[in-house]
């Protein structure tokens, strides 16, 4: 199934985080905003918008601060999703993993794919993504994980590792593998490092070009030795350049939809990367929709989204030509608008990195069991 088939409504539920991670892709952009959280009453029309106008019932939990900061919201809209689609819901979360007892005890009961947002080996999880006041988040984050994977029993409920690779732990990534393995964790998808989401696209921000650096073929060497180690184990390591190798497409993502973000100033985004609809800068094409207070329904902008859906293999040069295309997509639309100010720019080295991982992994015979996030 190609990453644009995993169609589901994703709630952006506050900007409240407890960690500071050092490579956070929306930190300056919080900064800029009061502290606010998504309103009942907006996430319930959310949930009945996208079920109404999908054949989907699943639901997800995202950022741009930590959503388990929020649990009583978080349980008020799966209660209201649940009454709508009953045993049909299927529920998701990417989560910081830390923290607290009465969180992880809901999510036993209530959540059926839990993404945590995980580093690795505790000596880059602890420099990469340290708690607000410096204290290392790993300790949590493993006391956690087991506890939800040693209590799960015959619950409907998958506890995976999503991974950021940076230039910490790109030559570490079979350690990843045997650390995860380690504390139960079975499935794992990595994403190599991009850059920051700011007010200018990175091609046209000098700091942020200057800021940047991760070693994308070092990346993919180590990728592929860890790609085949998990096999001789029977785990996953997934890439997110690989996202579309179990399938064919012709778009990327569900941002080419697409599918609703409902965020917590009260809009609708088309990606995970643009996690606010006020003031989204180079961004805004992804803000389709508003809240309407007075009218209690949403605004939508149909011009917005004949964009967004118009954005395909077919319309880019660089693609035309590629023996992956197919099995690609035209890679991330958010990084790709973010990084080249244009929905057909391109991301050369990525596309090499693509093409590279097709020719030593190639297709999957089946579907990804568990998608990207």
């Amino acid at each position: 199934m190609s990453h644009i088939n995993k169609q589901m409504g994703s709630f952006f539920l506050t900007t409240k985080c407890n960690l500071r991670c050092v490579y956070c892709y929306n930190s300056k952009e919080r900064k800029t905003f009061k502290e606010q959280t998504l309103p009942l009453h907006i996430a319930k029309a959310g949930v009945d918008y996208f079920f109404s106008t999908s054949e989907s019932r699943h639901i997800r939990f995202y950022g741009p601060g930590e959503p388990t900061q929020e649990l009583k919201l978080m349980k008020g809209i799966v209660d209201y999703a649940r009454g709508k689609a009953g045993n049909k819901l299927l529920t998701e979360i990417q989560t910081n993993g830390c923290f607290e007892s009465s969180v992880k005890e809901w999510m036993l009961d209530n959540m059926n794919i839990v993404w945590v947002s995980f580093d690795g080996e505790p000596d880059v999880q602890d420099l990469n993504r340290p708690f607000a006041g410096g204290k290392p988040s790993s300790p949590i984050i493993e006391e956690n994980v087991r506890w939800l994977i040693t209590n799960k029993g015959d619950r409907n409920i998958m506890v995976g590792a999503r991974v950021t690779i940076t230039n910490a732990n790109v030559n570490r990534q079979m350690k990843i593998v045997d650390y995860f393995q380690s504390l139960g964790i079975r499935h794992i998808w990595t994403d190599p490092l991009f850059p920051s989401v700011n007010t200018l696209p990175v091609c046209e921000d000098a700091e942020m070009l200057k800021g940047y650096d991760f070693d994308m073929e070092t990346y993919v060497d180590r990728y592929i030795e860890a790609y085949r180690y998990a096999e001789q184990k029977d785990l996953f390591y997934g890439s997110f350049l690989a996202c579309n190798f179990d399938g064919k497409c012709d778009k990327h993502c569900r941002a080419c939809t697409p599918v609703p973000h409902f965020t917590s100033d009260g809009y609708v985004s088309a990606c995970d990367l643009v996690t606010f609809g006020e003031n989204a800068h180079h961004m805004d094409c992804f803000v389709y929709g508003k809240w309407n207070e007075e009218k209690r329904k949403f605004d939508f902008d149909e011009g917005k989204i004949k964009q967004l859906q118009s954005r395909s293999i077919d319309n880019m040069e660089h693609c035309k030509s590629c023996r992956v295309r197919s099995h690609c997509g035209g890679y991330c639309l958010g990084e790709v608008m973010n990084e080249t100010g244009s929905l057909v720019g391109q991301k050369p080295k990525t596309c090499v990195a693509i093409r590279r991982l097709f020719d030593e992994i190639g297709l999957r015979n089946e579907p990804y069991l568990y998608t990207h996030p």
